[in-house]
C-alpha cells in the first residue's frame, strides 16, 4: 500500500514542461488519427488511437522534476 502511495504522489507533483510537451502531442495526434478513421469508417483504428492518446497523456503526469538534484546544482 506505501507503494501505491508514492506513485499517487508523483501524479500530483508539477509535470517538467519537456514531458506535458509530449503527452498534448500524443493526444493532438491521437485526435487527429481518429477524426480521419471515423471519417473513412474505420471504428477500431479510431477507438485505438483515442484510447493510446489519453493513456499516453495521462502516463505523462507520473513523471516530475527532481528537486533534490536541482537544489545542489
Amino acid at each position: 500500500m506505501k507503494n501505491v502511495k508514492q506513485i499517487s504522489n508523483y501524479y500530483h507533483k508539477p509535470t517538467p514542461a519537456r514531458w506535458r510537451k509530449l503527452g498534448d502531442a500524443l493526444l493532438g495526434v491521437s485526435t487527429t488519427i481518429t477524426g480521419f478513421a471515423i471519417y473513412e469508417e474505420a471504428k477500431w483504428v479510431a477507438i485505438t488511437a483515442l484510447v493510446l492518446g489519453v493513456i499516453g497523456k495521462f502516463l505523462t503526469n507520473f513523471f516530475s522534476e527532481d528537486v533534490q538534484s536541482e537544489q545542489e546544482s
